[in-house]
């Protein structure tokens, strides 16, 4: 997994080495806590330097996701800060107006990351008080490797920027195709195919569903307990009811609530495979930030048979798959929809604020996007997009409120800013 994120190729020819100073934050990745962090800033008149290793924004929605996905929760939780989504857009966009979307606001907002930048280390001088951020760019057949030099470092690379692979036994014996849900488009190639899809989370969830639609076997394991959840009751988002009525009532009160409507809309889920934790939803995406699925139409794939529920996997044998209950199943193809993680610990060298699971820590006094020594974090709260805007506002005012204050400058937008030091061998 490290080596994959630190892109490292020393046959190629290294054309500069160079140091920039920056007058301002570096935020570190594109997406869109990278981009609602630097709109806020550019707000605020601050400068800011934005890294992204792909070479695009938002590169997890615009590389690694499946066609049919649309946004899980109504736009009005998922828009970003100081520009709201278009009125001709539907209550729940698509990737590819999602994608639009961020391009406008990375557009209006000026905000022209510098691409392919890889970081490679990022740590705090005691001696001098600066975040030192270094970088490869891999642009072609040149290599080059940058410093940033900053007061303030953003990690804004997000929950999921690396794939997780799971270590199954015999998989990697198999002798069908094997694929990541991100590197999964579409379920058209798999039609008449037997596919086994290893996760229920909404992205497995989803790939099912696809896969069914397009005519595919599929069947889904099912290793541990889930909520699954309408999406909309009576016409109205299951989301958005439980923010309303997490207003006035306590959580637990909620969480009854949103059971009874889940049994009334849904039925009995635990008789088709899908048994729900003691925990309810919202206290369970509270407490360990696991979501909820929501069902946009895989639960009636599942009861009319056409998603198949499976229990854990035990082993792969062949093209033979043995479940932990005995029972065996062949199968063709196999999607790992198994989730992303943090690739934080992998660069950063901090460990005050970062946990060794690339979260910020969960403590007394913490308030989960800002560290010391002028780190903050971004879109780690596991609240989504709306979680992500609300860290983008907060830093972008604790570092304008410090920033106007040593400059005493008019509350006027400026362009981005930085200098280039005298270059030095990395």
């Amino acid at each position: 997994m490290e080596n994959m994120f630190r892109l490292m190729d020393h046959d190629q020819e290294v054309t500069a080495n160079r140091c920039i100073w920056v007058n301002g934050p570096v935020i570190v990745g594109a997406g869109p806590s990278g981009l609602a962090t630097a709109a806020c800033l550019r707000e605020q008149n601050v400068p800011f330097v934005v890294l992204e290793r792909a070479d695009c924004i938002a590169s997890l929605w615009q590389k690694r996701t499946y066609d049919r996905l649309k946004l899980h929760l109504p736009k009005q939780f998922c828009q970003l800060p100081k520009m709201p989504f278009p009125e001709s857009f539907p209550e729940y966009p698509t990737k590819r107006q999602f994608i639009d979307y961020l391009e406008s606001y990375a557009t209006r907002f000026e905000i022209n990351p510098k691409f392919n930048e890889c970081v490679q280390t990022a740590r705090f001088d005691e001696t001098s008080g600066l975040w030192q951020v270094k970088t490869v760019s891999n642009a072609e057949s040149t290599r080059s490797e940058v410093e940033y030099i900053c007061r303030w470092l953003v990690v804004a690379t997000g929950e999921n920027a690396e794939r997780v692979m799971p270590e199954i036994e015999g998989l990697s014996e198999f002798s069908g195709e094997v694929i990541h849900a991100c590197d999964y488009k579409s379920g058209e190639k798999f039609a008449g195919k037997k596919v086994l899809v290893v996760g229920c989370g909404n992205s497995g969830m989803e790939v099912s569903l696809d896969l069914a639609n397009h005519f595919a076997k599929p069947s889904m394991v099912v290793r541990s307990s889930v909520h699954v959840m309408p999406r909309e009751v009576m016409g109205k988002s299951t989301f958005e009811l439980a923010m309303k009525m997490l207003k006035w009532l306590p959580l637990w009160l909620v969480d009854k609530i949103l059971l009874v409507l889940c049994w009334f809309v849904l039925g009995n889920t635990e008789k088709y495979g899908l048994k729900r934790p003691e925990m309810g939803p919202m206290e369970l995406k509270s407490a360990k930030g696991k979501t909820p699925v929501l069902d946009i139409g895989a639960l009636e794939k599942i009861r009319a048979g056409k998603i198949e529920v499976v229990p854990g996997i035990k082993r792969f044998n062949g093209n033979r798959v043995e479940f932990v209950n005995g029972e065996q199943l062949d199968v063709d193809s196999v999607v790992l929809a198994t989730g992303y993680r943090s690739n934080v610990p992998y660069w950063l060298q901090e460990s005050e604020f970062f946990a060794k699971n690339g979260f910020p820590k969960t403590a007394v006094g913490n308030s989960g996007w800002k560290g010391r020594t002028g780190l903050y974090a971004v879109g780690f709260t596991r609240r989504g997009l709306s979680g992500a805007s609300m860290d983008a506002v907060k830093i972008a005012q604790d570092i304008g409120s410090v920033w106007k204050l040593e400059t005493k400058q008019p509350t006027k937008r400026s362009t981005a800013s930085h200098r280039r030091c005298i270059s030095q061998q990395l």
